[in-house]
């Protein structure tokens, strides 16, 4: 009994395993097509343009968070990952919220010193 239930084991981990790699391989090939697109559309002056280059950055983003959230996921669920489970989330204190408030003003500032640069070269 225990070696068919190991073999299902073995096939559905297989499977899994196929599953994600099949779609890193696919997000893998769309960031590179819009990543292509993106740049051919040459310089964005005009207002189709403009929201074509927003839609292919946008789908690049969401590939990228997908590609990282199913790589993570992984890495913790999947039979050959991590065997230790991790630990639970800490309590939230002032230092946490305060180190929060700083990556947001961190970002924040990034995306808007690249706006500035973006809105100079081009």
């Amino acid at each position: 009994m225990t070696d068919v239930v190991e073999l299902e084991w073995a096939r559905a981990r297989d499977q899994t395993l196929l599953l994600y790699f099949a779609t890193v391989i696919l997000l893998l090939i769309g960031i590179v097509a819009m990543t292509a697109y993106a740049i051919t559309l040459g310089p964005i002056v005009g207002p189709g343009i403009e929201s074509s280059f927003g839609y292919a950055v946008s789908l690049l983003f969401l590939m990228g968070a997908l590609l990282a959230h199913i790589i993570d996921r992984a890495y913790r669920v999947y039979p050959l990952g991590r065997k230790v489970p991790t630990s639970p989330p800490g309590p939230v204190t002032d230092q946490g919220i305060a180190t929060f408030i700083k990556v947001v003003v961190l970002v924040g500032a990034g995306a808007g010193i690249a706006y500035i640069l973006g809105s100079l070269i081009a």
